[in-house]
Formats: C-alpha cells, structure tokens, sequence
C-alpha cells in the first residue's frame, strides 16, 4: 500500500505497528525538543516526525517498510493535495446545539433526538446546504475505521487554495462536531492498515478520490480552514512595514522549553501503571500545548503528535482515551492563549 499511495503521487511515512499514531522518533529526536524543519533525521531517510517525514522516494519507502513490515501506512495530505473528512463516532456527550455547526444557529424547533456522533452532524449540515450526504458519496474513496468511523477521501482541485486540518472539538476551527478534517499540517492513515482494533477498510468500489465538491469548499471557508497566503516579501533596500497586531514574535524553543517538562511527567507514568496521575499529568500538557498553539508559538499538529507519542509510551493500551484527553485538553488550551511569559 505504501508502494502505491506513491504511486499516486502522495508522500508516505511509517506508522506504528498496530497503531494509527506516527513511528516513534529516534532516540535523538525525542531526548530533544527541535523544530522537525531542521531536524537532520529527516535529510538522512530516517523517518522521525510523523508526516514531516512523507516521502514518494521508493528507494526510502522500500528500506522503511523492509525495516518494519508490520509498519502502518500514513499519507501527508498537504504534499499530497488531499482533504480528508473524518467522521467520528465516539460515545461523548453531547454539546448544546449552537455547537453542532459552527457558525449556523440549529432552531429549537429542529428535533435532535438521536443526534449522537459526527454521521449526524455531516448529514445535517449537508441537509443544511440541501447537498447530498458525503458519508454516502460513492463517487469517491471512503475508508471505514475500526472505530465504527469514516474517512472520505478528497483531491483538492485548486492546489493555490491550501486548507488546514482541524478536530471536530476544537472551538476556533471546526466544520462540525464529531468531524475533523485532514489537510495541511496532518496526516491519514491509508485503508489496508491494520492496528489492534482492526483494518481499515475501503467501502465500494471506488478507489481514488474525487474533486472536492464546491459546497464543502465553501463550508470550509465559511469555518476558518483556509491558510492564508504567506506576506509578500518586502522590495530589496526597503523596510518591510509593521504588522498591526505582529509584535510579538512566535518562541518556538521558549514554548518547547515550557512544554518539555510537562512531556517527561506523561512518559515517566509508565513506571507505575496506577497511581501516577497520568490523566491529570497529560490534560496539564495539553492544555499547555493548546494554548502555546493558540498563540502561535508551535503548531497544533506538532504538538498532537508530541502528546501522542508521550501518552502511547505511558499508557499503550488505551489508545482512544488517549487521544480524549488530548483533544479536549488542546480545545481547552486553546481558549487561553498561552506566551512563555504568561496568558494573555
């Protein structure tokens, strides 16, 4: 599978064997907190920070995955120009209404009885819109999770257009509760790969994905997943003008310096398996985490795969927990923008 996601062009990486979650990175690597843009792991063919180090390269794909066979599959989908709609399922509870769609008030006279997971949130927003539902588009790859989940695959069709990745709980960029969306900055995991709870399978017959339609591009502009484009340069022997509202430049070792000792209390849980506060210990994280993302100090999904990797080496046997914790510890975070010399 790795050979041929290549093939269509979209950068791979390795994934744990029988887990959805990025390869752990070197020894090296998770000694020291460092940008993964600099790291020297990833020039080298080693394939440390997650989907950072996506490649279509055979040569690499081949070493990795003789190295580990067992190796799960995950595809960058910003390099590979791909959105992915991921539904979720989890049993959670259910937020108020004017949470459901972000952005859309859900009158009181709309019933919502069985309202229950991320199916319902797409199949009303796209009822919404009077679009058909994508959960059932069979026009275009889908991928049933082992959690009962689903994940529609999309090629962008105007590559100038770059959309972030966001989770259904997060309250600044969300397309609808219970449905994350995988663009720039994150990664999916390819149907054939198998984890603990099981294979994730592709539905019908279609197995590549279709142009994302229109009215979901405009949904995902509506809900803020649009990347703006990068500042223009300033003409050589100018001064570039000041920013309203830039002064404060992005910290990244100063964040890393503030988040480090949070990661080292989730991985030292492992030494005890009750009673070490792992639940507290990685919420504090997250929540730390969450709000240095908030501020522009690291990127969300870098400290996702941070959090991930601590809590799966404390606590490897509970996988979604896991990611409960650190999902809602990011959106809590993330309401408190967090600088190294305090909130704001």
């Amino acid at each position: 599978m790795a050979r041929w996601c290549a093939g269509q062009g979209w950068p791979v990486h390795p994934l744990a064997p029988g887990r959805k979650t990025p390869a752990g990175n070197c020894e090296d690597c998770r000694d020291r907190r460092h940008d993964p843009r600099t790291c020297p792991c990833l020039p080298a063919g080693r394939p440390c920070h997650g989907f950072h180090a996506g490649t279509t390269d055979p040569q690499r794909i081949e070493k990795w995955w003789t190295d580990s066979p067992r190796s799960g599959v995950g595809v960058a989908c910003g390099p590979a120009d791909l959105i992915v709609i991921d539904i979720d399922a989890h049993s959670a509870p259910v937020p108020d209404r004017s949470r459901l769609l972000p952005g859309i008030p859900i009158h009181e006279s709309v019933n919502l009885t069985g309202l229950a997971s991320g199916f319902d949130t797409m199949a009303l927003l796209a009822a919404f819109r009077r679009q058909p539902d994508p959960a059932e588009d069979e026009g275009t790859l889908r991928v049933r999770t082992p959690s009962g989940g689903l994940h529609i695959w999309y090629r962008n069709p105007a590559p100038a257009t770059r959309y972030r990745s966001s989770t259904g709980s997060s309250p600044k960029v969300a397309l609808a509760w219970q449905v994350d969306v995988r663009a720039e900055g994150g990664y999916i995991v390819a149907p054939t790969t198998k984890t603990s709870q099981g294979v994730y399978e592709a539905l019908g017959l279609v197995r590549t994905p279709a142009p994302l339609p229109a009215w979901l591009a405009a949904e995902l502009a509506r809900t803020g997943h649009v990347v703006p484009p990068p500042a223009p340069k300033a003409p050589r022997g100018r001064v570039a003008p000041v920013v309203p509202g830039a002064r404060r430049a992005r910290r990244p070792k100063a964040a890393h310096r503030i988040l480090a000792p949070l990661l080292d209390e989730v991985t030292r849980c492992e030494a005890m398996r009750e009673g070490a506060g792992f639940t507290e210990k990685l919420n504090r994280a997250a929540f730390t985490a969450g709000g240095l993302a908030a501020a522009g100090h690291l990127r969300e999904d870098d400290v996702r795969a941070l959090l991930l990797d601590a809590a799966h080496r404390a606590r490897p046997w509970q996988e979604n927990r896991n990611e409960k914790i650190i999902h809602d510890g990011l959106a809590a975070g993330a309401a408190r923008p967090l600088h190294p010399e305090g909130r704001s």
